[in-house]
């Protein structure tokens, strides 16, 4: 324990911990040395002068590449947090010297990525142009580790209950409804009232299975007597869900907001079928113990904002769409 605990604080020193979190990344020493840049014999100098420093074994070596032991496993961990640590501190006295707003590293699921963040981002701009945010596109057993061992400052997702944790803070945002879309075009987009058994004969493309929103979708078929689509693609990718849609007349399910966007693009078309699915917010979801810069405090400013002008339009839509259509009524035939 005194040789481990001396060579944490005194011997390593941040290139043995990009190593470590290099090998973890590519599992090949060849790979590694490529990435860093130095000869493959170097890489094994180096690593096997952390591994007699610290008096463990941390990667076993084969003729398939490297794979690191349980205490390997621990130091890339701590190698990951700390790096991270590191970049933040750099990029914050970087900020300050030039005056810049600094960089914030976000993690997104695809509900709050085209719509919310984006004009959030545009808002952080208009304070701060030499703002940078780096986006990162996930889901939450995805982005969570990530912003754990502070490679991300927040997340914008759906606060999903099952993923709640002492170490994390949720502030709602917004509620977001889901629609069904398929493709500009689509045999489907021309009937006035489609219903469940139309999407039960067609390929969907749906969350993966330890996604709620999958459960939901699935537990509606059984509510309408169906059995769920067999010809399944499943993601959680927003721009994966519409490149499927597009090309193989599948049946996806999107954000309201997000469906709204893309419909706007031509992408996709949103059909006139009720989804009634109780889905969590979608808000913020940051550590408890963290330490958040300025740069990431002003996006979260950005994002509250965001998420008002949002909501109120989402509010008014409606009241918009029905006053057009009673307009139309409204309007004589002409002769």
């Amino acid at each position: 324990m005194a040789q481990i605990d001396r060579a944490l604080r005194s011997n390593i020193k941040l290139r043995h911990l990009q190593l470590v979190v290099a090998l973890d990344e590519f599992r090949h020493l060849g790979h590694t040395a490529e990435f860093l840049s130095v000869s493959q014999p170097a890489v094994s100098k180096m690593l096997t002068e952390v591994e007699k420093t610290l008096g463990l074994t941390l990667f076993t070596r084969s003729t398939r590449g490297t794979e690191p032991t349980p205490a390997g496993a621990s130091l890339v961990r701590f190698a990951r947090s700390v790096l991270a640590q590191y970049e933040r501190t750099r990029d914050e006295i970087a900020a300050e010297a030039s005056g810049a707003a600094g960089r914030t590293r976000v993690g997104s699921m695809g509900a709050a990525l085209p719509v919310l963040l984006a004009q959030a981002v545009g808002l952080l701009k208009q304070r701060s142009a030499q703002a940078t945010v780096l986006v990162e596109e996930g889901d939450l057993p995805h982005l969570l580790p990530k912003l754990r061992l502070s490679e991300l400052d927040l997340i914008v997702a759906r606060l999903e209950p099952g993923y709640a944790a002492p170490d994390l803070v949720t502030e709602p945002l917004y509620n977001e409804p889901m629609v069904a879309v398929v493709r500009s075009g689509h045999p489907l987009a021309r009937k006035r009232k489609p219903g469940w058994p139309d999407l039960a004969g067609l390929p969907c493309v749906v969350p993966p299975p330890w996604a709620s929103l999958r459960v939901k979708i699935e537990q509606e078929f059984y509510r309408q007597g169906l059995q769920p689509p067999a010809d399944l693609i499943e993601s959680s990718s927003y721009l994966a869900i519409a490149t499927f849609v597009g090309q193989l007349d599948a049946v996806g399910f999107l954000a309201r907001s997000v469906a709204q966007q893309f419909e706007r693009e031509g992408r996709v078309h949103r059909l006139p079928l009720d989804l009634p699915l109780e889905l969590p917010p979608v808000g913020l979801i940051t550590l408890r113990e963290g330490r958040p810069t300025p740069s990431s405090m002003q996006l979260v400013e950005c994002l509250r904002v965001a998420a008002g002008q949002f909501a109120v339009q989402q509010e008014t839509a409606p009241q918009k769409a029905a006053g057009k259509i009673a307009r139309r009524q409204r309007k004589p035939a002409a002769n």
